[in-house]
């Protein structure tokens, strides 16, 4: 008898997922950036058709490279959803320049918008809601606005624990979503526990907030890697999820795969069609193929690339 029984999955275990989590994944999300796209030889090898890409924006990426990544996925049949990170975009004209350059070069017509991740802004702008504020997005006809979401709150929004800040960040996205032309949801940062999501998600639909929610969800990836990301991007009291596993032997060297949060989410809103979140978005820590083969072998025909029916 074996001392370890790391057993490897079959092809039989990978494919049996529910009718309940093939519904959930449909239409699922997936997060690029410049240097990970472009390892990617043809996304219709790997995503369903329609599927919305987003293209992560990081300090120091050129607005060309930009721009560039998001006119080649385009090109492939995907819709292209850059990030607008508030504290790096240097004044109005400057914001204006790239909602120019993303229309005008890539057809690009859908934003998330975000804080973004560093400390000091570059210039005039430190949130979404400032950028939503400049009218920019709606004159040039956006169709889809995005915003981020918390489940597990922010310390960098709530330096002192609370969620109050937040929440108040919510109730004014809650507002605006009412006033502007495009449709907007709340991408969310990713989590590892299903039922504090469940609760963040009914909380906002008690208190009036009924912005769709696209949860974040890390994809498939070594569990070394993941409690690096997870612990950097701040995630909060669900990152226990991963430190038990870590502390049992016989999982800390197989790749944490997001399975079980999925199927306990779906799930629930299978049981409660009424429940507000309407997409998964996956950040594909492990990478992209990774993420998207996961995707593959559990969403059926909801998740069936573009080319698989190709030979």
């Amino acid at each position: 008898m074996a001392l370890l029984n790391f057993r490897k999955k079959t092809s039989e275990d990978v494919k049996t997922s529910s009718p309940e989590l093939q519904a959930f994944l449909k239409g699922y999300s997936i997060e690029v950036m410049p240097r990970t796209a472009a390892k990617v030889e043809d996304f219709r090898d790997l995503l369903p058709q329609g599927t919305r890409v987003y293209v992560a924006h990081i300090e120091g990426t050129p607005i060309e490279e930009m721009v560039e990544t998001a006119k080649r996925i385009n090109g492939e049949g995907y819709e292209v959803m850059p990030h607008f990170p508030a504290r790096i975009i240097k004044d109005e004209a400057t914001l204006a320049d790239w909602i120019a350059r993303y229309q005008g070069e890539a057809n690009v017509k859908q934003a998330l918008l975000l804080a973004g991740g560093v400390a000091q802004p570059h210039g005039d702008f430190h949130s979404s809601m400032q950028l939503l504020e400049t009218g920019l997005f709606d004159k040039a006809g956006f169709t889809h606005l995005n915003v981020a979401g918390h489940p597990e709150g922010n310390k960098d929004i709530d330096p002192d624990g609370s969620h109050k800040n937040v929440e108040d960040a919510l109730r004014w996205k809650q507002k605006f979503s009412e006033t502007t032309d495009a449709k907007m949801a709340l991408a969310t940062q990713f989590a590892f526990e299903a039922g504090p999501i469940i609760k963040w998600v009914e909380d906002m639909q008690e208190a009036g907030i009924n912005i769709p929610v696209h949860i974040g969800i890390a994809g498939p990836a070594k569990l070394q890697t993941l409690i690096k990301f997870a612990i950097a991007c701040g995630v909060g009291p669900s990152l226990k999820v991963l430190q038990k596993r870590a502390m049992d032997v016989s999982k800390l060297l197989l790749p944490y795969e997001p399975t079980e949060v999925l199927n306990e989410l779906a799930a629930h809103k299978a049981a409660n069609p009424d429940f507000n979140i309407t997409k998964v978005h996956f950040f594909p820590l492990g990478g992209i193929k990774t993420n998207a083969n996961w995707a593959i072998n559990n969403g059926g025909a909801n998740t069936a690339p573009v080319n698989a029916n190709k030979g």
